[in-house]
């Protein structure tokens, strides 16, 4: 036993040292911050499809109510929308979804991001009317 022991001791093992892998490290931190705000406004363009999604069908529940009651409505509730708990509140939705205006003959709703995605300070806003006209009104 005490001879295999000498000869492990003998035997020296390779190993990178602390300096070599702090300079790993160094460089892969370095490469990281490079590509981590192209890819913030990836995943906000991506996240930006769940407020389409939603003003869609907003579309389409208005649509709807607009047939049987011949005018819009100005409660999410009353045409059957129900918001999806929120990030903030410990939910998934990324989107807040307001009506801004409803009248007989038109109406204008909005979905405001509660993340700023790309921590530039600005919030996404996307904003739809009664001919299904989708834009981006505020970008993040």
């Amino acid at each position: 036993m005490k001879e295999m022991l000498k000869r492990l001791s003998k035997h020296k093992l390779n190993g990178m040292s602390l300096i070599e892998i702090l300079i790993v490290l160094a460089i892969v931190g370095i490469l990281l911050s490079m590509a981590v705000p192209k890819f913030m406004k990836l995943i906000g363009r991506s996240k930006s499809l769940e407020a389409q999604t939603q003003l869609k069908y907003l579309v389409d529940l208005q649509t709807n109510f607009f047939y049987i009651n011949s005018k819009y409505s100005n409660s999410l509730n009353e045409v059957g929308f129900e918001q999806a708990t929120l990030v903030t509140e410990g939910g998934k939705a990324n989107y807040k979804i307001e009506i801004s205006d409803a009248s007989s003959s038109n109406f204008t709703a909005k979905a405001t991001a509660v993340v700023d995605f790309d921590q530039d300070g600005q919030f996404n806003v996307w904003q739809v009317n009664n001919k299904s006209e989708i834009k981006e009104v505020i970008e993040d």
